[in-house]
């Protein structure tokens, strides 16, 4: 048994190459299918898919089993007599922990119906411009009268329902800024595109030379094509207050007055209620504990590495691991009310904050926009009065500059730099999951790590043993393999490693807050604290092994193993000028000797998860832009608050999920060079604008003079499109590893 079984994400960034909204559409499905949904967190290849799938098909009652490498889950369709207990302790004897989710909050989860719409419009738009392109060549080779007309409405009957369908994303959009009184970015397009309508139905009808039906529909097809690729950028995952929700325990063994228990939904529990909490099962709700001892594993809310020993009378939070002992818990706080839904609470109003975030194009686009306007309406009023009333002169006029001025290069500029970098990144082991991710990574002056997870791997590991004796080893190893203490499974299975024999230790008995204990070879045999055993304790993380042979005990010292690339990452941070800082959950003395040995100056240890999202509001208070980098459930908090995010790919989903970026691979190394290529990426984006500004001081004055037809105009904002793309194409041309 592990001391913690925790839903992950995927560590393999050859199997994780999914879009985040494919991720996303996946996890809703899981949900609303229904069915036993459970956390994976150790696959991590097809190997995996394929031993899970297997073993839980060959459980009786279970009709369907199907993994989700990248969500790291399974969900299983069985009959009434399975329960997600039978399925996850199957899972557990091949090797594979297993943790139950809520299908039903899984179910909540928006799927990506607003991409595939996108994406359908883009297609349809695409496959009429080509037809009506095709037939526009027919005109100019010099087609004329009554065959320039048929032409003509039949351009008219692809292009008009073509608009009507595929531009409703902007008509939408338009009409509802229009509403609210402000003129949005999408008001001219609109107006573009309907008076590319209108001018070319009116043509055509009076037999004119020109119409502008392929116009309309270029001009659809590309500004669909950025619109696009600003969604995919922007598609998170997941809402983090949906995945903490999912986390929570769905079901509570609740004790009646006769002393038997039933099964019962978590939302049905009352302060007062008296739970029963086996070894290995997560804790429904906040209580007090009433029977029993055991050791609690509170990594997942305050990062602490060490299990905490528990008897009647101490406090326990929903969400923490009971790993020793059978617990009687007195409910005080259950379902909203509990702390992880506090801290889900935490983590919506945090998210809530950051989307005011206003981007580069945004910003842009309220000045843009009236402008626009402004042109066209003089360019119309201008030429109605020269022309001496002539309607159809002004009118072409005025669509010629909205067409030319329309948005469609300043649309592309910010999401064709984001998905270059993004793809550039990715190569690199980081998945960008915000479409202002970088952006704000770019402007980020202060970066805070957390310990446990993050900066190390989170995992004890035991140190010295070449100085230990084989045979204590292996009796350490065969006691550890009796118990779930984190310390004592990371000793058997370091015995394992070596290849040593475990011997046969007979009456395995775990005692909840000290250890375990056995008899071999007709003496008793401890291992566990060193007060149970009657050591002399150590100056760091360690247990103890009594043998029962009258000698001194042996002591087992433990240390995080450093997250390769650590050292890498807060020297580069440092390098670039950037405040780095540690803030664990961890024991103060533990966090300033780690903190030594990676030269951070400012660590605080004993942070609460409210404490880490506080301290990062305190910073950003103080003028600091923050990048917060954590893995834990006590990171959450901090991590959608911060101003920008990052969380490793061994992060607790709901932690992946409120991130804005994930690393993919175990590596920090290219947490620096993130930082690094957001600040080129910014520099493209600027770039864009720039071209996109130059475009319209040579155009706008070719169209207000008018030197250009609706056509041309669509041509030469065709030509804008494709060299901010070009240019934005540059920042993905570097080495690649």
């Amino acid at each position: 048994m592990t001391a913690a079984v925790l839903p992950l994400a995927s560590a393999c960034p050859a199997c994780d190459a999914v879009p985040a909204a494919l991720a996303a559409a996946a996890g809703a499905a899981e949900g609303a299918r229904g069915g036993i949904v459970l956390s994976l967190p150790t696959i991590h290849c097809a190997s995996c898919i394929g031993d899970v799938e297997r073993a839980l098909a060959a459980v009786p009652g279970v009709r369907d089993a199907r993994v989700n490498l990248t969500l790291r889950r399974v969900r299983v369709e069985a009959g009434p007599e399975v329960t997600a207990a039978a399925l996850a302790e199957r899972l557990e004897r091949l090797g594979y922990p297993a943790q139950e989710m809520d299908a039903g909050a899984l179910a909540a989860t928006e799927t990506d119906a607003a991409g595939r719409e996108l994406l359908m419009r883009l297609g349809v738009a695409g496959f009429a411009m080509m037809n009506v392109m095709l037939l526009s060549v027919a005109v100019w080779s010099g087609a004329e009268a009554a065959t320039r007309d048929l032409f003509h409405w039949i351009s008219a009957a692809i292009a008009l329902p073509t608009v009507a369908f595929a531009g409703q994303p902007f008509f939408r959009s338009a009409w509802a800024s229009l509403r609210a009184g402000r003129l949005g970015m999408d008001v001219p397009i609109a107006l573009a595109l309907v008076l590319a309508c209108l001018i070319s139905v009116y043509e055509t009808s009076l037999s004119g030379h020109h119409a502008y039906f392929d116009a309309a529909v270029m001009l659809c097809f590309f500004l669909l094509a950025g619109r696009y690729l600003d969604h995919r950028t922007r598609a998170i995952a997941r809402g983090a207050a949906q995945a903490l929700a999912a986390l929570e325990v769905p079901r509570a063994l609740r004790i009646r007055a006769d002393g038997s228990a039933e099964t019962v939904a978590v939302a049905a529990l009352a302060p007062g209620d008296l739970v029963r909490v086996p070894p290995g099962a997560r804790l429904p709700a906040d209580g007090v504990v009433a029977h029993g001892e055991s050791e609690l594993d509170r990594s997942l809310l305050t990062g602490e590495t060490l299990p905490v020993a528990v008897r009647p009378g101490d406090g326990a939070t929903a969400g923490e691991v009971n790993l020793t002992g059978a617990l009687e818990l007195a409910v005080t706080a259950a379902g909203r009310d509990s702390s992880l839904a506090r801290m889900a609470e935490l983590v919506a109003v945090a998210e809530g904050a950051r989307t005011r975030y206003t981007s580069l194009a945004d910003r842009a686009a309220r000045a843009y926009s009236p402008l626009v306007h402004l042109l066209a309406a003089t360019a119309f009023l201008v030429w109605l009065e020269r022309t001496g009333g002539d309607l159809r002169v002004a009118l072409n006029i005025a669509a010629a500059t909205l067409i030319i001025t329309c948005p469609c290069a300043l649309g592309l500029a910010v999401p064709a730099v984001v998905t270059a970098a993004s793809g550039r990144l990715f190569r690199r082991g980081l998945l960008v999951k915000s479409g202002t991710a970088l952006e704000r990574l770019a402007e980020v002056d202060t970066v805070v790590f957390d310990k446990t997870g993050t900066l190390t791997l989170g995992a004890p590991e035991p140190v010295g043993l070449d100085s230990r004796p084989s045979a204590a080893l292996a009796l350490a190893g065969a006691l550890g393999e009796g118990s779930a203490h984190p310390l004592a499974r990371a000793l058997a299975a370091a015995a394992r490693a070596r290849g040593l024999a475990l011997p046969a230790v007979e009456a395995l008995r775990e005692v909840p807050g000290a250890g375990v204990e056995g008899r071999f070879g007709g003496r008793r045999v401890r291992l566990g604290r060193a007060d149970w055993i009657g050591a002399d304790a150590l100056d760091a993380t360690a247990t103890y092994l009594d043998a029962g042979d009258g000698r001194p005990p042996h002591a087992f010292a433990f240390a995080d193993r450093l997250r390769p690339g650590a050292a890498e990452a807060v020297a580069g941070l440092a390098a670039q000028g950037k405040r780095v800082i540690l803030l664990s959950g961890d024991t103060p003395a533990a966090v300033a000797v780690f903190a030594a040995r990676l030269g951070i100056a400012e660590a605080r240890g004993g942070v609460r998860p409210e404490a880490k999202a506080e301290a990062v509001a305190a910073l950003a208070a103080g003028g600091r832009r923050v990048l917060m980098v954590g893995d834990g459930l006590n990171d959450t908090a901090a991590l959608a608050s911060a101003h920008v995010s990052l969380a490793p790919a061994s992060a607790l989903d709901a932690a992946r999920v409120a991130s804005d970026i994930v690393l993919l691979g175990q590596s920090l190394a290219p947490v620096a060079d993130a930082a690094r290529l957001a600040v080129t990426a910014r520099a493209r984006i600027r770039e864009n604008f720039a071209l996109s500004a130059l475009y319209n001081v040579v155009a706008v004055p070719i169209a207000l003079v008018g030197l250009a037809t609706p056509l041309a105009a669509a041509l030469a904002m065709s030509l804008s499109s494709v060299t901010v793309t070009l240019n934005a194409l540059r920042l993905g041309t570097g080495a690649r590893r």
